[in-house]
């Protein structure tokens, strides 16, 4: 797969893979038994690697551009250029946001009068069972299972969008956790809550403002902030090193896995730490698996004999880590999906 576009967003689920790219072209490899990739499941075998997303709405109209994706365990939901919802999948604590009891769907159907009039999507986020979606006038929706709070009150799976209430600020962006939400407000205000289970310190620990921040992230149970002078803020679960090390370097992006996270230092170095069994967090674990207390520099594969390729984006899953090279997605080492 080849695409002459930068990519701009990576979704991965449990053992699929979504991959957005600038010109709206999505593309998605895994498992796709239950149709989660978004195309039929007997169309093409699971080997055949990334396909092109194209959503029949019709026999007349097909979608085929998207703005936003985001991924549960063994989901996929996308937002269209139109700002149209689709999710397909399994959804059997209503990860689908298709409406009661709608667990299954194997190609993507639209979730009905859904954004309200008025509105966009700015920001989709989803960690194992439940999504998020930040809309243009701050405020917040979201499905999937909210028994813990992360989809606000009261506690309980959500099976269509139900919008946060009670959040004292406009939210821009989300990040999910396993059972919790983040969200954060302007940068020129720093503003951010916690919703949901409050393990490990996600609530506790959390600083009183992120005043200039540019990008958040959450793995399943730590939360991440880069800010706009490249230092990276974290807290949370720090049992497998999921936290940023004292020593981490500058970043100017940074991409959160379900345990570990990697780096792109403003010099084009790679950067990753936490939990790395897998290779996800390239050489040099502990005898646990993990780069804990200190960060791993990932080697980058060479182009042009001598010439290692720059990168111009990256992405990270559950055990996987991706480097984007001259526009070309590949996986470092671990497995694919998240």
């Amino acid at each position: 797969m080849t695409i002459n576009k930068p990519p701009v967003r990576i979704a991965a689920g449990g053992n699929h893979t979504i991959v957005l790219f600038s010109s709206g072209d999505a593309f998605a490899a895994g498992e796709n038994r239950d149709g989660r990739c978004g195309y039929d499941a007997a169309s093409a075998p699971p080997e055949a690697g990334f396909l092109r997303i194209a959503v029949l709405v019709s026999p007349l109209l097909v979608v085929d551009k998207f703005k936003l994706c985001t991924a549960t365990w063994e989901a996929t939901t996308f937002v269209s250029h139109e700002n149209k919802v689709y999710c397909c999948g399994i959804g059997l604590k209503g990860q689908l946001g298709l409406g009661d009891g709608v667990s299954y769907s194997t190609s993507p159907q639209r979730i009905r009068d859904f954004p309200p009039a008025g509105t966009e999507i700015i920001d989709i986020a989803s960690c194992m069972a439940h999504t998020v979606a930040v809309l243009s006038n701050g405020d917040v929706y979201g499905w999937g299972d909210g028994r813990k709070g992360q989809l606000g009150e009261p506690a309980a799976i959500v099976w269509s969008p139900r919008k946060f209430e009670g959040i004292p600020f406009p939210a821009i962006k989300a990040a999910c956790g396993r059972e919790f939400t983040y969200l954060a407000g302007s940068p020129a205000h720093g503003h951010h809550t916690v919703l949901g289970l409050s393990k490990w310190g996600v609530r506790s620990s959390m600083p009183d403002s992120v005043q200039g921040w540019k990008d958040i992230g959450a793995s399943w149970g730590s939360i991440f902030v880069l800010k706009r002078d490249n230092h990276l803020l974290s807290w949370g679960r720090d049992d497998h090193g999921q936290l940023g090390p004292a020593s981490v370097p500058d970043l100017q992006e940074i991409a959160v896995g379900s345990e570990h996270a990697i780096g792109l230092t403003p010099e084009g170095r790679l950067v990753a730490w936490g939990w790395g069994e897998h290779g996800n967090c390239g050489p040099g674990i502990d005898a646990d698996g993990d780069v804990k207390g200190h960060w791993n520099e990932i080697p980058l594969p060479e182009g042009e004999p001598g010439v290692v390729t720059p990168i111009s984006g990256i992405g990270a899953g559950c055990a996987s880590s991706w480097v984007f090279g001259d526009y070309t997605p590949k996986a470092v080492d671990g497995d694919i999906g998240g």
